[in-house]
């Protein structure tokens, strides 16, 4: 059996892939966590197969708690799964530690095929995100510029790309308005951008966002 984990914040995401793995005899969901310390807490005290972890989280994002897992279960395979374009964090995930990576809007069955191939020691990866990959190792150079962000300010890069607003961001992310000004500064600094019109043209430019 394949015991799974799944980590979300909104009871009813976790609920239907509870429902999908619940169909597969060889798969069995023996836990949940709706946050990033009831996740450690419950990966300290069990060993599991597969956690699913999902990138938006409040407070630590899915990428911050990727990496504390890895230390706690360096053995512990990570699916991630999110609702943004695999552009703007597939490969910050795997580099990160993740084997694997998903949108939300995958088929069922793509699920259980990634589950099953990451329970197996293998990496996952989607064959758009295969194409993604590809194309910057057909493009030598310089790497992109917002590659120099760390994974929080990244984060909040592509919350203000998305057209949310400071207050917005804090509350998704659980950090107040003045924590996510104070990233916005960084971001604006490390891209040498004035505004935040700046960063939503510089994040549709990357590819970042549609």
């Amino acid at each position: 059996m394949i015991k799974v984990l799944i980590t979300d914040d909104h009871p009813v995401v976790r609920q239907g892939i509870r429902q999908i793995l619940a169909e597969y005899s060889d798969i069995e969901v023996v836990d949940e966590a709706g946050g990033g310390i009831e996740l450690l807490q419950k990966a300290r005290e069990t060993l599991y197969d597969v956690i699913l972890l999902d990138i938006c989280m409040p407070g630590k994002s899915g990428l911050e708690l990727l990496k504390d897992l890895k230390l706690v279960r360096p053995e512990t395979a990570v699916l991630m799964l999110s609702v943004h374009p695999e552009e703007q964090y597939a490969i910050r995930a795997l580099k990160s530690g993740a084997s694997g990576y998903l949108p939300k809007s995958t088929l069922p069955e793509e699920l259980i095929t990634a589950v099953r191939r990451v329970a197996a020691g293998k990496k996952y990866i989607t064959s758009s995100l295969a194409e993604i990959i590809a194309t910057d190792f057909d493009q030598p150079g310089d790497k992109p510029v917002y590659q120099s962000l760390s994974d929080r300010e990244f984060d909040v890069l592509c919350h203000l790309a998305s057209g949310k607003s400071i207050k917005e961001i804090g509350e998704g992310l659980s950090l107040s308005s003045k924590t996510i000004s104070t990233y916005r500064e960084r971001i604006l600094d490390k891209l040498s951008l004035k505004t935040t019109a700046d960063i939503i043209r510089f994040a549709i430019q990357e590819g970042l966002v549609d």
